[in-house]
Parts: structure tokens; C-alpha cells; sequence
């Protein structure tokens, strides 16, 4: 089997011609990580090659376009080429319209959902822009689905059937909801190892946050930074997605659950927001959308309407009493929330 070469930043100056011939070989080698039928082996005409890799170049100059992103639409432009002419829109509008792709459960072909068509018809659009084509680029409606939310059982589950390194990243994201791009950004100087907190600059549009973990979480994470020194402690998103399916597959088959297999990583944003808003005293969805990090308030709704409420879990609490700043602190690290004061004493509440 062909060993194949990994993808990287193409190297010389911006817009000289090294620069363009090496991003025109990172086109050729670009990595195949989606799900769509593709052959890495299989041809396409020199000059659409040409063309996509003037299209990724012309991306890379704006400045605007993500790194990540560039290679993504590359990808997707180089799928299209293998099975279309690139330089007859309406072909290439047709071959969207009936694509299809492989189930990743089944390993069996099935017509492309829309929000995929999407994909490839904005990576397209790129193309023509940057290569004088005119098109009119198709909008293939996507139907909202509500946001899965896994039980908090499932994801322990799922969390502790991992290797003792994924314990650790899965708890993190589970607790703060970011998401593993967000998570593999994450230097070391963005950890405050004294106080717990972990700086997250936000992708996908997300704004950005410091959040602080959990007295158990920090633990985690110390043990973890003790044995990864290296400046981006955590792995690239996909590694994290790759051992996530590996672990929920066992945990799976371990405990006879196959409702696990349904519960993609990216889900465990979904469910720490969840827990998050189910945890304030005051539902306020506001706070929710901080904790999101979103930027509209109209993308928070969307979860908080999949949330449900269970009302009579939700008036159950865990009452403590405080006497001493100390222990105010304590119970504050532990998800109490202040109520009132009694004769010098204070009380603090949580939902069980």
C-alpha cells in the first residue's frame, strides 16, 4: 500500500512563484478526511489542477479564509474534479444535485444530504470567482434538526471506557463545551495551572472565553500537562473525533448499548450546555449564549428549545450553611449558589 503524504502549509514568500508552485503540489497530495467516494490515486486534467490550486492561492492571499478552511474547499474541488468538467457549470451543478456519499456506519453509498451539497457548491462557487466562470450557484434548503443531547450516563460512559489522556481532553469538553479545534489551539500559557482556568479562542465564528474548570477537572489537567511539556498540549481535532469513534464503539459493545454509536464528539458542546443551564438558578438564556460563546442570540434558542426540563428534578436541592469566607469559597468551587443570610450564617443552594 502507498504510504501517503501529509498535508502542510505551503512554504516560500506569499504570491511568488515558488509560493504558487508549492501550493499547486500541497493540491495534488491534499488530504481526504470526508466521508464522499474518492480516489487519491485517480487523475485530473493539468489544467483544472492548475485552477484549483489558483483558487486556493487567490484564498490564501484575501486573508480572510482559515488555513483549515482553504484545505477543506481544495479537497472538495478536487473530488469534483475527478468525476466533472470544472470548467462547465452546469455539469458540475447536475453531478451536486445526484452526489453521494458513504455512510460511515454502514460503509455503504447513500444520496448526499443537503447541508453536503452546500459544501461542495460553495467550494465551487470559489472556483469560479477566481476563475472568471459565471454560475449561479445553487441553495439547497436544509430543515433544522433539533441539537442531540446525551444523557449525562451516556457520555460517562462513553468517557470512561477512554484511555486515561481522552479522559481528560472528553471532560474538559464536556464541561466547557468547546470544540476540539477550539481545544488543539490551547497553548500552554493559556492555562493557568493555580487557578484552573483555560483560555479558549473561538472558532466557527465563536467568540472567545476563559473558563474555569472544575476542582476535578483541573486535576485531570494537571496530571495531563505533566506528561504533554509540548506547546500545543492537546491533538488535532481529527485524532480526537478518530478516538472518540474507537472508544464509544467499545464502550458500546462493553455495556450492550447501541444507542452510544449515535452520539458524535461534537455533540458533548450540546450536552455542557445543557448541564450549564440547567445548573443557574435563574434560567437566563443569556448567560447560556456566554457560555456558548455565541455571537446572536437566535443560535442559543436553537438549544434551548432541544433542552428539557424536568420540573420536578428541577425544585430538588442540596442545601449547606456557611460560617467563614473559606468555606464560602468551597462551596462556591462546588456549583453552590448563595441564597440568603440567617443570624450570621449563610446558605447556599444546588440542584441535585
Amino acid at each position: 500500500m502507498c504510504e501517503r503524504e501529509v498535508v502542510r502549509a505551503p512554504r516560500f514568500e506569499p504570491g511568488s512563484s515558488a509560493w504558487q508552485a508549492d501550493v499547486l503540489d500541497q493540491t495534488r497530495l491534499r488530504a481526504l478526511r470526508t466521508s464522499t467516494p474518492y480516489d487519491i490515486f485517480k487523475p485530473i486534467p493539468t489544467e483544472m489542477d492548475a485552477k484549483i490550486a489558483n483558487t486556493l492561492i487567490q484564498l490564501k492571499a484575501d486573508g480572510r479564509t482559515a488555513e483549515q478552511t482553504i484545505k477543506r474547499i481544495g479537497t472538495n474541488l478536487t473530488k469534483l474534479a475527478q468525476d466533472c468538467n470544472l470548467n462547465n457549470p452546469q455539469e458540475v451543478k447536475l453531478h451536486i444535485a445526484d452526489m453521494q456519499t458513504i455512510d460511515r456506519r454502514t460503509k455503504q453509498k447513500r444520496k448526499a444530504d443537503n447541508q453536503t451539497k452546500n459544501k461542495y457548491a460553495s467550494a465551487y462557487n470559489h472556483y469560479c470567482l477566481a476563475n472568471g466562470i459565471i454560475w449561479k450557484k445553487p441553495f439547497y434548503k436544509i430543515t433544522g434538526k433539533t441539537p442531540l443531547i446525551p444523557t449525562p450516563q451516556d457520555v460517562q460512559a462513553i468517557i470512561d471506557n477512554s484511555s486515561e489522556d481522552y479522559v481528560t481532553i472528553f471532560t474538559i469538553e464536556a464541561e466547557i463545551g468547546c470544540c476540539p479545534e477550539e481545544l488543539r489551539q490551547v497553548k500552554q500559557k493559556d492555562i493557568n495551572k493555580d487557578t484552573g482556568e483555560i483560555s479558549v479562542t473561538g472558532v466557527k465564528k465563536h467568540a472567545s472565553k476563559n473558563y474555569k474548570l472544575k476542582p476535578h477537572t483541573r486535576e485531570l489537567l494537571l496530571r495531563y500537562l505533566a506528561k504533554h511539556a509540548e506547546e500545543h498540549p492537546f491533538p488535532k481535532a481529527h485524532t480526537q473525533s478518530q478516538m472518540w469513534y474507537k472508544f464509544r464503539a467499545r464502550a458500546s459493545k462493553k455495556l450492550n448499548k447501541p444507542q452510544l454509536l449515535n452520539i458524535a464528539l461534537r455533540n458533548l458542546r450540546n450536552y455542557s450546555g445543557e448541564r450549564f443551564y440547567k445548573s443557574l438558578p435563574i434560567r437566563d438564556p443569556i448567560l447560556l449564549m456566554q457560555h456558548f460563546r455565541h455571537k446572536k442570540l437566535e443560535r442559543t434558542m436553537h438549544y434551548v428549545r432541544a433542552i428539557i426540563l424536568d420540573y420536578e428534578e428541577d425544585e430538588q436541592f442540596i442545601s449547606r450553611i456557611s460560617t467563614t469566607i473559606q468555606e464560602d469559597a468551597k462551596l462556591i468551587e462546588n456549583g453552590f449558589q448563595y441564597v440568603t443570610e440567617r443570624e450570621g450564617k449563610k446558605l447556599f443552594r444546588k440542584r441535585k
